[in-house]
């Protein structure tokens, strides 16, 4: 149940919604999640009314000190009417009126989800202490965030620390944003799969990211090769990124981070084989540690620490 000074964090993803008690220390309290139905998918009030009933249960009726929300994109920022590409039923949703409506008017912030991810890392995983960080969310997508002197950077839009579409290969494939060679493109859990059986892995029927990393690990030589090369792109895009940034710590999570080594190692060598300046050169890439709560965790800070998470002032 909400208590005094928990706040109330929520995590919309394309397949699930979770929702969190997040407490002023930044320590996940208690936390439920359900399954977006693939019919709700498509049904927007049907999606709301699931996701507003789980926000009413874990807080037992009561309302939070106030709510922070992370979502995927892309979205009206700070105003909080979402569109986000993996929830086809809503198209302009106003999401943060809605649960601003929900709980009486208590103040509710909203960030895209990557860059929760990447505030969570900085203040109690994986970036503490660090003055110039990149949180990268690999997994459906690629997505990223980004803390620099303390304090979150949104950009104008909410969306800056997009790493996803860096351009790694000109040459490279087409990108769902209409662009070619983006990190998204390469190293993207789809596009993994995708590349690994046009190239002759034989995985099961309906093959999926873990089937790969399993195969990997396993020692198969293409699925070996499919991170290998994501890998490789991921550690282009974050070269550019250090040598731009002059980064101290890059935190690499999201579901297909759990390879590893597999995708860290060759992201590593690639990043030493393209960075030359010694500033840069300096960055190290780590895995993230907060995993599926980090979503939580971020949205939590929102509110939690707004003088170095929540950019927007005065947009409650």
């Amino acid at each position: 149940m909400a208590g005094p000074g928990n706040v109330l964090a929520v995590d919309v993803g394309g397949t699930k919604l979770a929702a969190g008690l997040v407490g002023p220390d930044g320590r996940l309290v208690t936390s439920v999640q359900v399954p977006t139905k693939p019919s709700e998918a498509g049904r927007g009030e049907e999606l709301w009314a699931t996701l507003a009933e789980l926000l009413v249960d874990l807080c037992g009726g009561n309302s939070p000190v106030a709510v922070g929300i992370g979502c995927g994109g892309p979205m009206r920022w700070p105003e909080g009417a979402v569109s986000p590409l993996n929830l086809p039923a809503w198209r302009d949703f106003p999401l943060r009126a809605r649960i601003r409506d929900l709980f009486d008017g208590v103040p509710v912030r909203l960030v895209n989800d990557a860059i929760a991810m990447a505030i969570a890392e900085h203040w109690r995983g994986a970036g503490v202490g660090s003055r110039a960080f990149l949180g990268v969310v690999v997994s459906t997508g690629v997505g990223g965030g980004l803390v620099l002197d303390g304090r979150v950077l949104t950009g104008g839009s909410g969306n800056a620390g997009h790493i996803g579409h860096a351009v790694v290969d000109p040459d490279g494939p087409p990108c769902g944003c209409g662009g070619r060679g983006c990190l998204e493109a390469i190293a993207r859990g789809p596009a993994l799969v995708e590349w690994a059986l046009a190239h002759g892995w034989r995985g099961p029927p309906g093959a999926d990211g873990r089937a790969l990393r399993a195969a990997a690990t396993a020692g198969d030589p293409v699925a070996r090769a499919a991170f290998e090369r994501a890998g490789s792109a991921l550690g282009v895009a974050i070269a550019t990124a250090a040598h731009l940034l002059e980064l101290d710590t890059v935190a690499v999570g999201g579901g297909l981070s759990s390879a590893g080594e597999l995708l860290l190692d060759p992201a590593r060598r690639t990043f030493a084989a393209h960075v030359r300046m010694g500033f840069a050169s300096r960055c190290a890439i780590v895995p993230a540690v907060l995993g599926v709560d980090a979503g939580l965790i971020g949205a939590a800070a929102l509110v939690i620490r707004p003088d170095q998470y929540w950019a927007a002032e005065g947009a409650d």
